[in-house]
């Protein structure tokens, strides 16, 4: 089967340049790690085919708008892309002489692959999450391979320079390169791997949803990166449970994502979010992919977090929340991962059941605690506890304690906002007092 070729026609209608780039820039996701995995599987060289598909969509932003968009864009980027690598390929001396390696479908077959696409794209998530890698390169390679961001862009995710995150990816290319990772190789088995896929997933994901500091309390293009990150791999593993888990933990916390801030960027909790704005859609898929994760039997921590998820997205109000149940999740999740982050949110949970004293009894035990130690959240909380109990000395001494430590500039104005308006309320009493006496 002959694909289009370089010089397929425009269509009928000539679309103007900013039409074109609209169109290509809604193309650019879902194609980007397609050409990365057609380019990669005959060039061998991953820094070769990650040029190839940015040269490939430079290509069409300088064509298109000459000759009209093709009848089928992605086929055509697709030819393209193969050309170009195939070219790469008799350039260079050393792939040459192992052409013959190469199978004769990657060089007789110019039109779209014949593999299923799905295929390269996974295989582009295991390799990026390979166990040579750490932890940060897996993710900086993955958001740059499969969701085709900029170093720049992932640099503002993550509060680092451009230079620090392409060193990163320059280095994880290399690695994988002198030990001789092969894209086309069946051991990249994504259930070999699926850990620490899921791994890097979740902290794309966390990062976008509260950014560890800078003056936004949300990174949008990190979250939503990571969301469609985890429904691609229940596409590409559907027979697993824990990707289906991690999809709904997702999917029920970016439900509400529209509603995390006010109009100028500032905290709203989740008691004074406006429900009605929250993403019904993706409600409903978070609950389906909840009970796909619930068939594999196994009760791990991705599900009991996407269990928590679905009963704060699920309520119909705040003050409908089935705090016991929740309390009861935290119970199962201590039990396997007994960890002092999740010590803290069954206290907040116990709170919000039994009342603010029997929080404050188990965050006494956790501000000592050399993991939260730097955090300011078991300061904060306890702060909002005291404030509730009507301690409001203590509550302002706990929100000092938080100012301290918070590195997000968007949390600091709000709990700054909160120590105000708790001083505010304790002068006014005071004044009330003096009055009447």
């Amino acid at each position: 089967m002959t694909g289009p070729s370089e010089t397929s026609g425009p269509s009928e209608q000539t679309e103007p340049k900013e039409a074109t780039q609209a169109v290509l820039g809604s193309l650019f996701r879902e194609e980007w790690p397609r050409l990365i995995g057609a380019a990669l599987r005959i060039t061998g060289d991953l820094q070769a085919a990650e040029d190839v598909a940015a040269e490939t969509l430079v290509a069409a932003l300088d064509r298109w708008p000459l000759t009209g968009l093709p009848d089928r864009p992605g086929a055509w980027l697709m030819t393209v892309c193969r050309n170009r690598a195939l070219n790469v390929l008799r350039a260079n001396t050393r792939a040459r002489r192992a052409q013959e390696s190469i199978t004769a479908a990657a060089l007789a077959d110019h039109g779209v692959m014949t593999e299923p696409i799905p295929d390269d794209r996974l295989r582009l998530i295991v390799l990026c999450c390979h166990r040579l890698l750490s932890l940060d390169a897996q993710v900086a390679l993955t958001l740059r391979m499969i969701g085709g961001l900029t170093t720049a862009e992932i640099g503002r995710g993550f509060h680092l320079p451009p230079a620090t995150i392409a060193q990163r990816i320059v280095r994880a290319k290399r690695m994988l390169k002198e030990h001789g990772v092969n894209f086309a190789d069946d051991d990249l088995d994504p259930r070999g791997r699926l850990p620490s896929v899921l791994d890097v997933i979740y902290l794309i994901f966390n990062e976008g949803y509260l950014a560890t500091a800078g003056d936004s309390l949300v990174r949008g293009e990190l979250a939503f990166e990571a969301y469609c990150l985890a429904c691609l791999l229940t596409e590409l593993t559907p027979a697993e449970a824990e990707p289906w888990a991690l999809r709904a933990l997702i999917s029920f916390q970016v439900s509400r994502w529209a509603t995390r801030t006010d109009d100028d960027g500032e905290l709203l909790t989740l008691d004074v979010q406006d429900r009605s704005k929250w993403n019904t859609q993706l409600i409903g898929d978070g609950v389906l992919a909840l009970e796909r994760a619930r068939s594999g039997g196994e009760r791990g921590s991705l599900l009991l977090q996407a269990e928590l998820a679905a009963c704060h997205a699920t309520a119909p109000d705040f003050g409908a929340t089935d705090w016991s149940t929740i309390v009861g999740l935290y119970d199962e999740l201590a039990a396997i991962q007994d960890t002092p982050v999740v010590a803290l949110n069954r206290a907040v949970a116990i709170a919000m059941r039994d009342g603010p004293a029997a929080g404050i009894a188990l965050l006494d035990d956790l501000t000592g605690d050399e993991t939260l130690c730097d955090s300011h959240r078991v300061w904060s909380i306890r702060a909002d506890l005291h404030g509730r109990m009507g301690n409001t000395c203590a509550a302002i001494a706990d929100y000092d304690q938080a100012m301290l430590r918070v590195t997000n500039d968007a949390e600091r104005r709000h709990l700054a906002a909160a120590r105000r308006r708790l001083a505010g309320d304790s002068r006014e009493r005071q004044e009330g007092d003096h009055a009447a006496r």
